[in-house]
């Protein structure tokens, strides 16, 4: 039986994937004692330890780093709560474990080459088109249907629905997730998932009805942070698709973005990162507070810089009266401290940048723009929402899948044609 880690001996996608993914967009829960269980946690307590068996089985070591990064965030993790929150640092540290490394690690074990990440996609793609007439409804109803239906099973209940202001005539649409937000950045993920990841694969009708159905739905949550992420990465295909092959025309941009920052630096009497959230945001009242949230956040980040104040709530003036914190980076810093943000950022950016940069044959450079441009956006997203649950365990699920790409024995194998033996044109061979 050969290894799910090789490739292409291998190329059928896990159904270990399959489940995961259903898993993460059905929002059942349900109690276990005094643990709140949910899809996603029964499936990743049941496969976690053949996952780690299987790993450790595994020759491939190129992105052993980021793995250890990982590990050691989680460790780190542990022992800030203990400090910080002891009598809920067991469960935690325990659900941590689960959601983050569980979710990786099957993408790590189960996505090891392109066709396996380009199943995937589709499997995304087809949660998503399924789930848009339940969005649509209730967008326009403000009943999430989904979520109403679980509710009505004897023993189970989903996540709560979730009660805030229209926009734009529409209500916002969770569908799925906890909240819009997640159902919107889920979505948001197919942009260059599907429109560059699949080209060559999928005929172009396909990739355009497979965008359109990852912005639509995108669009449904009504959230400027998830929606921003759609935009980056639109903006950022414009980019490759304008320039000429190769990398001189991501450092212009990075040169660009750089001139840009110090001009709105010279020229504005806001900060850059106040400038950012005006633009990021439906409303300036949403730049504003959100402005504020990152300036007493940072305040409670230095004063706690060690092992952060864990579940504990932060200091902020009376008039901020809720403790909702929109912005994944800083609740790193701000709950576990500043070595569990540097550990973690190491991991991320250290993925990021060595697939950026590793030699992979020339097939598998569309799928590589594609992740690359998926996570940018992300990155830059995930500076003005939280993410946590279902969503905070498969957007470091994406992110593992596209590590295969570190592994020259698995991306080179069988693509790279053997060397010919020399024929010798002037006696031709003669047929038997």
């Amino acid at each position: 039986m050969p290894d799910p880690r090789t490739c292409p001996e291998n190329k059928e996608l896990s159904p270990v994937v399959v489940l995961y993914l259903a898993a993460v967009a059905l929002p059942v829960r349900y109690t276990l004692g005094p643990l709140q269980m949910t899809s996603l946690r029964t499936v990743l307590a049941l496969v976690f330890v053949p996952l780690l068996i299987r790993y450790f089985q595994s020759s491939d070591r190129k992105a052993a780093s980021t793995d250890l990064l990982f590990v050691g965030f989680i460790c780190w993790a542990g022992l800030a709560f203990t400090q910080t929150s002891p009598t809920h640092a067991l469960e935690n540290t325990g659900v941590l474990l689960l959601e983050l490394l569980g979710g990786y690690l099957i993408a790590r074990t189960y996505i090891r080459c392109a066709a396996q990440l380009r199943a995937t996609i589709k499997v995304i793609l087809v949660i998503v088109m399924l789930s848009l007439p339940f969005a649509i409804v209730e967008s326009l109803t403000g009943q999430p249907a989904l979520i109403t239906l679980i509710d009505a099973i004897p023993g189970l209940n989903s996540v709560a629905s979730v009660s805030i202001p229209p926009r734009l005539g529409l209500e916002r649409a969770q569908t799925l997730f906890a909240h819009p937000i997640h159902y919107g950045l889920f979505a948001s993920t197919l942009t260059a998932l599907v429109f560059i990841g699949t080209r060559g694969c999928w005929p172009l009708w396909c990739r355009l009805v497979g965008l359109s159905s990852g912005v639509l739905a995108s669009f449904l949550a009504l959230s400027s942070g998830a929606f921003l992420s759609v935009l980056l990465q639109l903006l950022l295909i414009i980019w490759a698709y304008t320039w000429a092959e190769g990398r001189t025309r991501w450092f212009v941009l990075i040169g660009l973005c750089c001139i840009a920052y110090v001009l709105v630096d010279l020229a504005s009497n806001r900060t850059p990162v106040r400038v950012f959230f005006s633009y990021a945001t439906f409303s300036a009242h949403n730049a504003y507070w959100r402005g504020l949230i990152f300036e007493w956040g940072m305040v409670n980040v230095w004063q706690n810089p060690t092992f952060g104040i864990g579940l504990n709530d932060w200091i902020r003036p009376p008039f901020m009266h809720s403790g909702s914190i929109d912005n994944f980076w800083l609740v790193l810093a701000l709950r576990y401290g500043v070595p569990g943000f540097v550990l973690f950022a190491a991991a991320y950016l250290s993925g990021l940048l060595r697939v950026l940069f590793a030699p992979i044959p020339a097939e598998n450079r569309g799928l590589r723009l594609a992740w690359v441009i998926c996570f940018t956006g992300l990155t830059f997203t995930l500076c003005t929402v939280h993410i946590w649950t279902s969503i905070f365990s498969y957007v470091f699920f994406l992110f593992g899948a596209g590590l295969w790409m570190l592994e020259p024995a698995i991306v080179q194998s069988k693509t790279t044609p053997s060397r010919a033996p020399p024929r010798f044109t002037r006696f031709p061979r003669v047929p038997a």
